[in-house]
Parts: structure tokens; sequence; C-alpha cells
């Protein structure tokens, strides 16, 4: 399972690529604002300079034409640049549009299965199931994971599983068991990957025991 970084943070997204654990960045407008007052084609660039793996630009424009005129201009930034559609009907189109020209688009906003079948036959790259936004409203996020994965392994499809919306490292074991192309998470999720009591406390015992030793 790749991991993607879902941050426009250039800070974070060099220590994810030092750790080795960035195979790709996902970005959306809030990310980008988080940033405060950066050029966005700017931004992009510096990330796709950061990591070698596909790097999500959303779109902006409601309309399929504005979608496509935005994907078109994105996709110029760098080669590893991936553009970014909502599940909408215009989002639909957009990306039917953009794939045929070779662009490769990540469908986002996903939230059931039947919109992971419209954007696989729509010729979606990726899906993006937002895993933690259905848990938020008492739904069972993981179950739509694993619905999309169960539909897609019964087809010829390339669309890749990309899990999104992830919240803690349950979400990501998870998302491995069940067979996800990809994980995209905040880099606070990656950092609490590396996390277990038990292994803080044996180091510690470690190195006590060995300064006690008097070896140097």
């Amino acid at each position: 399972m790749k991991f993607f970084l879902d941050t426009a943070n250039l800070n974070e997204i060099r220590e994810g690529a030092s750790l080795g654990l960035a195979d790709g960045v996902t970005t959306n407008p809030s990310l980008i604002a988080k940033e405060g007052d950066v050029d966005f084609k700017k931004h992009i660039a510096a990330i796709c300079e950061i990591v070698q793996g596909p790097v999500s630009a959303e779109v902006t424009s409601q309309d399929k034409d504005g979608m496509v005129r935005e994907g078109l201009e994105y996709s110029k930034i760098a080669p590893n640049v991936v553009i970014k559609c909502p599940l909408t009907r215009d989002g639909l189109k957009a990306t039917r549009h953009l794939t045929d020209e070779g662009i490769r688009v990540n469908v986002t906003l996903c939230f059931s299965p039947a919109q992971a079948i419209v954007a696989a036959k729509a010729g979606a790259a990726f899906i993006s199931p937002f895993l933690g936004r259905l848990d938020d409203i008492g739904e069972n996020g993981l179950l739509l994971l694993q619905n999309i994965i169960e539909i897609y392994q019964n087809y010829p499809w390339k669309t890749e599983v990309l899990a999104a919306s992830l919240r803690h490292p349950v979400h990501v074991i998870e998302a491995a068991r069940m067979g996800a192309d990809i994980a995209t998470m905040p880099f606070k999720v990656i950092d609490q990957l590396f996390n277990h009591p038990l292994t803080d406390k044996g180091q510690t015992q470690f190195l006590a025991d060995w300064a006690k030793s008097g070896r140097k």
C-alpha cells in the first residue's frame, strides 16, 4: 500500500520524504489556504520537486468546461501532477475529457459505492472515499472502503482505491488489511504509526543497561 501525505505544508512533505513514506501527496483548496498567501501553481511545483509520485491539484470551478480548463493548465506544472475533480456530474464529465487527453484524475469526495462505480466508468485514475467524514456522521467509513475494493476486484477497471480522510492508525491498518492501493493521511497520522510504549520502554532499558556496563 502506498502512502500519500494529505497536506500542502512543504516542511511536512520534506519530513515524510526523508522517512521514505511519501509516495505521493494529495492537496485540496482548504489545505492550500492553510499555507497562507501562496501562489498555487508555484506551490504545487515546489511539492513536485520534493516527491516523485502523484501530486493531486484540485480544481475549483463548478462546471465541466472550467474544470477541464484548470485541469489542462495544472497538468503542465509537472509530469507527476494529478488533477483532482469532485464527484459531481460535471466533475465526471471533466474526468472523462481529461482522461481522454491522457491526464490522470483523482475523483474526490466519494461517499458511496455507487459513486465509486460511476467514477471508475468515467475513467478515474484514483477514487477517494472519505472514511473519516462518514465516521463523523455515525456511518462506517471502513465498510464503504471494503465495498469499493470488493466491487473493483470484479472488473478490469484500472482505478486505484485511495483511502482518504484517515484520522488515526486504525484507519491505516484496516485499509491495508482490505487491500487499498493507497492511504492518504495528515503527517500527524504517519507520525502516530511509529508509536508504541513498549518500543520506548525497551529502548530506554537497553541504553540504561549499556550505560551501567561501563562500555563506551
